[in-house]
């Protein structure tokens, strides 16, 4: 009788520390989970191939795809990625709606008032001038401006306008025409085109997919334009100004990813050529 009490008071003893072994555990385990920092990524998801929505509703992109192998590096940090235009991301990211952006930004001294740019800069974009086929003999923008050729108007707030001022300041004697446009963007191509203006500026991103792509809606235009490269930048996430130490994070990350060529294997994928290889030719 006495073995019989023994025994059941034992498995009393064996259930009650299973019990209490699995709320420690969840208890452990919802701590860890606290520790966890969930943080917004606003990606433009209408600017292939930097950042995009694709056709299973993913974001993807080289901007996104970077930044998803940095979430891997922070285990600190939880991603949510929020597909957005480019006008809400500035804002958003400005007013801490969003903790950080993607939008294959460059660098201006405007924007550094508004958002953290961290150290290391996130990927490299070609600048280019969208021509007619007959001036494709214009290949940078000292020849542009020599040619006296007119240029698609610019938004001031955009960073092809400081790109195209900078050159202008740096070159009094040979400027390019250059003139603020009242909306963000213009349709440059189709403005060529028409004979409107003699060329405009484009990141070679949407030109592929305008353009040489056979689904783009210029395709048909692939014999009568052309994208003449006259600049590779630099290109960086904005980071909220409230997250530096967020910003220090991703640039510990980056310069990992750095270092094993990620960003170079991304960049290949993403533009069909690895643009670090003329990294040493970058002024900006």
């Amino acid at each position: 009788m006495r073995k019989k009490s023994f025994l059941q008071l034992m498995t009393v003893g064996l259930a009650l520390t299973v019990i209490l072994a699995g709320c420690n555990s969840s208890k452990a385990s919802e701590e860890n989970e606290s520790d966890i920092r969930k943080v917004k990524v606003a990606y433009d998801q209408a600017s292939k191939p930097m950042s995009w929505l694709d056709e299973k509703g993913n974001a993807t992109g080289y901007d996104v795809e970077v930044m998803k192998l940095v979430e891997e590096l922070l285990p600190q940090y939880k991603f949510e990625y929020i597909g957005t235009t480019s006008d809400d991301l500035l804002v958003g990211v400005e007013q801490g709606k969003y903790q950080v952006g993607v939008k294959n930004a460059f660098w201006t001294e405007e924007r550094t008032e508004k958002f953290i740019f961290p150290k290391e800069f996130i990927g490299l974009s070609s600048a280019g001038l969208v021509l007619k086929k007959e001036n494709e003999h214009i290949k940078s923008l000292s020849d542009f401006a020599s040619a006296g050729f007119s240029l698609a108007p610019i938004a001031a707030n955009n960073a092809q306008y400081t790109v195209i001022d900078e050159y202008n300041n740096e070159n009094p004697d040979n400027k390019v025409q250059l003139k603020a446009g009242d909306a963000f963007t213009v349709d440059v191509i189709q403005w060529v085109n028409e004979g409107r203006i003699d060329g405009g500026v484009i990141i070679e991103g949407p030109f592929e997919k305008q353009v040489t792509a056979e689904d783009g809606p210029y395709h048909n235009l692939v014999e009568d334009v052309v994208y003449n490269e006259f600049a590779v930048i630099k290109t960086w996430p904005l980071f909220n100004k409230k997250e530096q130490e967020f910003a220090n994070a991703y640039d510990q990350a980056v310069k990992q990813l750095k270092e094993e060529k990620k960003t170079n294997e991304l960049s290949t994928t993403f533009y069909g050529r690895d643009l670090f290889q003329v990294l040493d030719a970058v002024e900006r």
